[in-house]
Formats: structure tokens, C-alpha cells, sequence
């Protein structure tokens, strides 16, 4: 039939060229116009439409089936595919769509509905156990079935869809007419998926089947087993394809999955140490997240990490940093420590809990620190290297935030303040220590630095007057006795201490650099001014001037100064005071040093020793041996202080004098003579004297000084407030005297202060109101 059409076509067409049949019409003229003029011509359709023969579309249909059958029984197809393209268009023209599309899909719903049996009727898991001897050796369970029914169901899927793309290119042109135009009919394709989702896939018993083959696989592979991927995508495909993924097979698997993590992460939190168990953690995340990639679909991988990561994580949350966060931190375990920064940033709640715990860490370790008191020694030493460890964790491992190293600093001055004080004084002495001469650890640079670290630690301190008590003690020794180490190191120290305390903070220290210039300039002045006299000494004098309120406060002592130093001290008054009248000076002998030419048998020698040595070595200028009683009475040098010089000289390294008896410490009846056999390597040598401890009677001192300086620095602030405000409430006094004072204090300790000003008649109560103050102008 399809052939006669086409010949008719020919012949019609043929016909144009010789005769006007068929609808053709040439225009008038055309023949005999022979001058080139434009032709015209007209084609209009057919007048009547060409009839199928009768038996034309059941015979059409028996051909495509036949065609159609040998596509679902992998056969060869007797047609030229473009000719069932072409029989189906045909069918289409005359309205048979319907008819062929009811056909179609009955034929592979028969075909699919066939493909069922091969499901049902497979074998069981065959399960068996096998006893050797009358034992029972082992339990054997043989998953090839499982294996074999999974491979099946995948080849008859794939199958499936190449059989039906195949179909749909036939029937083609019936997809984009037909199916197109009615919205409520399925494609070809999708016809084919909703036949076999819902005569195979939706099957009770073969869903069961399929979907816990592909679990039993998926635990294969978890408990490390090989397993084919690509068996798995597909399968898995299909049921994402068949619109089943996620009722039929992902809640099973979430709940698989939790169930086997849940008991993973119990067994294992017993059974292993947190290391190891983090490094588990972070490979399970890496397989499930492979797993995504390689078969599973794109949208289980949130719900699937996410349950990974609550079962092995956020159940364990607290016990893994009870039980590790310490150990990773006292080892200074970076890798680590990293990774769990990492993973508990994936948990919900899992960085503000390790950053309580890591805040309470910090505590506890600065808390043994500082309160300690057998450790004082290293303390500020311990500080800074603990601060640079919790440094380098913050940059190193959790990744610079900002909420870390806030909790950082806010633990640092919680601990280093519960200690009141002795932080303070100890740091001051560390300063000391760094900033004086023979400290030969450090460069310039280092040194710098190591003051740049020891400010960050003085920030934490509340009683930074403390500090500046101790730093001034320590700063006016190794000014007056020569021992700082640079004076660009002490005037860098000064500018970072102004910089974070203020002006007023650092005005007496440098009062006392200051002094130091001036005294140099005087004394180039007392030396032009003796040079003018009639009889120059043979001592040459070096005097410091020290301005009273910028230096620590000294206690006199009164020595016997020999003839001649008292008039040097004499002299040097007369020429100062010429200079500035209205001026008293006041000698402190416990500061002063000199050097000594000593004649020993080896040769002479330069001694290097303080003022109260001195006294004691010219002694034997005027006889060979002293008792301690002796030397006590003709230098006139307190107790102790005269104790711990003679044991400097006689049981020191350089010992320039003889004891007797032998021994390390001086006692009553012990006499001293001059040791004339001395020798040593070089000519100046100096003899460094007895360094006594400092006392506990000198750090109360200090620190009753520090605290007698804030009783009037809170009565100056009262006043000022009450000054300002002329009528306040005791609780908003309070208040604004917290706002003002740079140091701790207690309500207590205010409340007295405010009671002494009353007393004072600085300020009254409210007769009325005991609560409310007045100013008293």
C-alpha cells in the first residue's frame, strides 16, 4: 500500500511538465512567451485524499509487533528499521495513533509481566554449618545466590531500558506526535520504567530481595570486604530511576547505617585511644563520602554523613575531650589536634563545646602554674612557653578563629589573677633578669622579643602596680650599680610599658633614666671644679643624684667612712649645694661601689666591690687579722649585711681573705686576715657580693607599700567622683570607682575608705538616707 502511495506521487508529479491535470494551472502566455519573461506557477493539494487499503494497518501492526518481539527476545529484525519508522509515521497520518499506542504498551506490560517469574522462583540464601569430628567447626552462609540474584535483576534492567530505547526509536515519531499532544499520556521511556516499577521493582518479595542484596554488599564493603561498584550503581540507579530510591532502599540504609555506627562508635570509644579513634572517625567520613561518588545517590549524601557524624561524633562529643583533649594538648599533638578541630566543626554544637573544654584546659594547666609556689622559680618561664603552645594551636590547628582566642586571653587572665601579686612581682623579676648585664642568652633581636612575649603576659595582670613597684626596684640597681645590659633594651621596655599603661604609669621610671643623664652631666662639672682645687684628691668620685619621690625608697645606714672618703663627700656637698641652694642630699652608702689597687704577692690587682667590702679590705691596711666583732665595730655595718660581705671575701671564688676556722658561713668568733698568697688569671677581678634572698619582711614591704599607694589613689578618686557629682548613692559610687581604678579591689576594702573620708569630713551622709553621700566643700 505504502508503495502505491509513493508511485502515485511519482506520477503525479511526473505529470506537471506536459499536461494541467492535478491542480496545475500554468499561466496565460506561458508557451509562447519566448522574450524571458517570469514564470508563474500555482500547486495546490490534492483534491481527494489517498485511501489505505483495509487490511493496511492490521498488517502494519503485525509487523512492528513481530518487530517489537524480536527487540524483547534479543532476535534479529526481519525490517529495515526505516521502513518500520516509515510503516508507523503511515499509521499515524491516518489517525491510528490511539489504537498503536494501546498496542504498544499492552505488548511490553505482557513482556515485562513475563520477566516476574525469573524473580520469584529464585533460590533462597542457602545457609549451612559443618562439624568436623563432632564439633561444631564453623557457620558458613553462602551470599553466591544473593550475589547471583542482584547480577540477574541488574541484566534484566539493563535489558529492559536497551529494549526500550530501541522500541522508542520506532516508534518514534508516535512519541513526538501522538503522546506529545496529550499531556496526560507517559512517553514511550517513561511507559517502559512504570511497567517495570510496577510489575517487577514493586513486587513485595523482589524489592525485599534487591534491596537487602545491595545492603548486604554495602556492609560487605564497610567491614572491608571487595564488592563490584558497578553492580551497585546500576541497581541503585534503577531504583532512583523507578522513583522507588528512597522509600524502598534509603531509610533502610539510614537506619542500617545508624545502627551500625551507634554500636561502632561505642565499642571503639572503649577500645581505643582518642587519636585513634579521631583518625577512625575522619576515614569512615572519607568512605561514606566515596561512597556518594561512586553508587550512591547525590541526595543521601547529606542524611548519610550527617548520621556518621552524630553517631561517631556528636554521641561521643564530651567523652572523646574528657578522655583526649588533655593528652593531645600535654603532647602538643598539632595533626591531631587539627582533626578534631576539623570534625567537631561538622558537628551541630561541636565547636562551643570544645571550646568550653579547651577554656577549662587552659585553666587548669595555668592554674598549676601559677599556684604552685615550689614552681616560682620557672613560673614566668612556664607562662610564656604555655602561651606560645596555646598560640600555636589556635594558628596551627583551629584555624585562627577568633572565638578561640578570645577564650584564650579570657582563661590566661582568669588563672593569672588568682594568684594575687606574685605573677606580677615574679614577671617584674623576669624583666630583671633579661635586662641585665651578663645575660648572655639573646640577641637584640631575641631580646626584643622576648619582651614583646612578656607583655602580652602583663596584659592579664589586674595589679599592674605591683609590677611597677618590683620593676622599679630592680630598674634602680642595674641603673646605679652599672648592670643594664642595653639602654635601647630598657628605654624599649619603658615604651611598651607606656604604651599599654599610660603616661602616668611610666613618669617615675623615666624620672629615673632622667636623674642618670643629669648626674652624668653634673659629674663632668665636679671634675672641672676639682681639677681648679689646690689639693686633688687620689680618689676619684662618682656621685648619682636620684631624685627622691622617682626612686624606690632605701633605708639609711650609717657606716664609718674612712677620713678621706668623708671628705670627698664633703667636698662634692659644698659644690653641689653652691649650685643648687635649697637642695638636701642625703648619702646612701648601701648603693656605692669602688675600685681597689691591691698589691698580693703574685702581683697587683684591680678589685671590683661595693662600698661596705671596701670598708672591710681597708681594714687590713692597719693590721693583719680582725675578728667579725672587730670589723663590726670600726665599719659600723649592720649585722647581716657585714655577715654576708665577709663570707663574699673569704668563702667566694675570689677569696682576697682568710678564715678561720674554715667554712662556709661566718659566725661569732670567726677572725679574718689578709690573703697574700691570692692569685688570679686576671688583674681586675670582681667580687660579686653575697646576693641575699629577698626576704619575705622585704616582699611584705613592697607589697604594703603597693597597697598603702592604692589606699590614697582610692581616696583621691572618691573624692574626685564626689567632687564632680556632690550627691551620689554608695552602690553608684561603687560603680564609677570600678570604672576608674586600674587594680583589683574589694567592696570591703572601698567601703573603708569611704567610712576614713567621713571621718575625714571629706564627705557626709544623707541624714535621712545612710545610703546617699554629700560632698563637704
Amino acid at each position: 500500500m505504502a508503495e502505491d502511495i509513493r508511485q502515485d506521487k511519482k506520477a503525479n508529479f511526473s505529470a506537471l511538465t506536459e499536461h494541467n491535470n492535478n491542480g496545475v494551472t500554468r499561466t496565460s502566455g506561458l508557451a509562447t512567451n519566448k522574450t524571458g519573461a517570469s514564470k508563474k506557477l500555482v500547486i495546490k493539494n490534492f483534491k481527494d485524499r489517498p485511501k489505505l487499503a483495509e487490511t493496511y494497518t492490521e498488517d502494519t501492526w503485525l509487523k512492528l509487533r513481530e518487530a517489537v518481539g524480536a527487540i524483547q527476545n534479543s532476535t534479529s529484525i526481519k525490517y529495515n528499521l526505516e521502513e518500520l519508522y516509515q510503516a508507523v509515521e503511515n499509521l499515524c497520518s491516518y489517525k491510528v495513533s490511539p489504537t498503536l499506542y494501546k498496542q504498544l504498551r499492552q505488548l511490553c506490560e505482557e513482556h515485562v509481566q513475563a520477566q516476574i517469574h525469573q524473580f520469584r522462583e529464585y533460590p533462597l540464601r542457602v545457609s549451612m554449618h559443618i562439624v568436623f569430628s563432632g564439633v561444631l567447626e564453623g557457620f558458613f552462609t553462602e551470599s553466591l545466590d544473593s550475589l547471583s540474584f542482584l547480577k540477574r535483576m541488574n541484566r534484566c534492567w539493563q535489558d529492559h531500558c536497551r529494549q526500550t530505547i530501541m522500541i522508542r526509536s520506532i516508534f518514534l515519531f508516535l512519541d513526538r506526535t501522538y503522546v506529545l499532544q496529550n499531556s496526560l499520556l507517559p512517553s514511550i521511556w517513561d511507559t517502559g520504567l512504570e511497567l517495570y516499577r510496577t510489575h517487577i521493582v514493586s513486587d513485595g518479595a523482589v524489592q525485599k530481595r534487591t534491596v537487602d542484596g545491595i545492603l548486604e554488599q554495602i556492609e560487605r564493603e564497610r567491614n572491608g570486604e571487595t564488592v563490584d561498584r558497578s553492580l551497585l550503581r546500576s541497581l541503585l540507579g534503577m531504583l532512583s530511576d523507578l522513583q522507588v530510591y528512597k522509600e524502598s532502599f534509603e531509610e533502610r540504609f539510614l537506619t542500617d547505617t545508624n545502627r551500625l555506627y551507634a554500636a561502632e562508635g561505642q565499642r571503639l570509644m572503649q577500645e581505643r585511644d582518642v587519636p585513634e579513634y579521631l583518625h577512625h572517625v575522619a576515614r569512615r567520613l572519607e568512605e561514606e563520602n566515596d561512597r556518594v561518588i561512586s553508587y550512591l545517590d547525590q541526595s543521601t549524601q547529606k542524611p548519610l554523613i550527617s548520621n556518621v557524624e552524630k553517631q561517631l561524633l556528636g554521641e561521643h562529643m564530651v567523652a572523646i575531650l574528657q578522655k583526649g583533649l588533655s593528652i593531645l594538648l600535654d603532647g602538643n599533638r598539632v595533626m591531631e589536634l587539627a582533626l578534631l578541630y576539623q570534625l567537631f566543626s561538622k558537628v551541630k554544637g561541636g565547636l562551643p563545646t570544645l571550646l568550653q573544654h579547651w577554656r577549662d584546659y587552659i585553666k587548669i594547666f595555668g592554674g598549676e602554674i601559677v599556684g604552685t609556689p615550689e614552681k616560682d622559680k620557672d613560673m614566668v618561664q612556664d607562662l610564656l612557653d604555655f602561651k606560645d603552645k596555646m598560640d600555636n594551636v589556635t594558628q596551627s590547628c583551629f584555624n585562627r578563629n577568633e572565638s578561640f582566642i578570645n577564650a584564650m586571653k579570657e582563661a590566661f587572665e582568669a588563672f593569672i589573677n588568682k594568684r594575687p601579686n606574685k605573677p606580677a612581682e615574679l614577671i617584674a623579676k623576669y624583666v630583671d633578669s633579661k635586662l641585665r648585664a651578663g645575660n648572655k642568652e639573646a640577641t637584640e633581636e631575641e631580646l626584643e622579643r622576648i619582651l614583646d612575649k612578656i607583655m602580652i603576659i602583663f596584659r592579664f595582670i589586674h595589679g599592674k602596680d605591683v609590677f611597677e613597684a618590683f620593676y622599679k626596684k630592680d630598674l634602680a640597681k642595674r641603673l646605679l650599680v652599672g648592670k643594664s645590659a642595653s639602654v635601647d633594651a630598657e628605654k624599649s621596655m619603658l615604651s611598651k610599658l607606656k604604651h599599654e599603661c599610660g603616661a602616668a604609669f611610666t613618669s617615675k621610671l623615666e624620672g629615673m633614666f632622667k636623674d642618670m643623664e643629669l648626674s652624668r652631666d653634673v659629674m663632668i662639672q665636679y671634675k672641672q671644679y676639682t681639677q681648679n682645687q689646690s689639693e686633688p684628691s687620689q680618689i676619684e668620685l662618682t656621685v648619682n643624684i636620684l631624685t627622691m619621690g622617682y626612686w624606690p625608697t632605701y633605708t639609711p645606714m650609717e657606716v664609718h667612712l674612712p677620713p678621706e672618703m668623708v671628705k670627698l663627700q664633703e667636698v662634692f656637698k659644698l659644690f653641689y649645694l653652691g649650685k643648687h641652694s635649697g637642695r638636701k642630699l642625703q648619702w646612701q652608702p648601701t648603693l656605692g661601689h669602688a675600685v681597689l689597687r691591691t698589691e698580693f704577692k703574685e702581683g697587683k690587682k684591680e678589685l671590683q666591690v661595693s662600698l661596705f667590702q671596701t670598708l672591710v679590705l681597708l681594714m687590713f691596711n692597719e693590721a693583719e687579722e680582725f675578728s667579725v666583732e672587730e670589723i663590726k665595730s670600726a665599719t659600723g655595718i649592720e649585722e647581716g649585711e657585714l655577715r654576708r660581705t665577709l663570707q663574699s671575701l673569704a668563702c667566694g671564688k675570689a677569696r682576697v681573705l682568710n678564715k678561720s676556722p674554715r667554712g662556709k658561713d661566718v659566725e661569732d668568733g670567726d677572725r679574718f686576715n689578709f690573703n697574700n698568697e691570692f692569685r688570679h688569671k686576671l688583674f681586675r677581678i670582681k667580687i660579686n657580693q653575697i646576693q641575699m634572698k629577698e626576704t619575705v619582711e622585704e616582699q611584705v614591704s613592697t607589697t604594703e607599700r603597693v597597697f598603702q599607694d592604692r589606699q590614697y589613689q582610692i581616696d583621691a578618686a572618691v573624692v574626685r567622683i564626689m567632687k564632680m557629682r556632690k550627691t551620689l548613692s554608695h552602690n553608684l559610687l561603687v560603680s564609677e570607682l570600678y570604672n576608674q581604678l586600674k587594680f583589683p579591689v574589694k567592696p570591703g576594702d572601698l567601703k573603708k575608705r569611704i567610712e576614713s573620708l567621713i571621718d575625714r569630713d571629706y564627705m557626709e551622709r544623707d541624714k535621712e538616707s545612710p545610703n546617699q553621700y554629700h560632698y563637704v566643700a
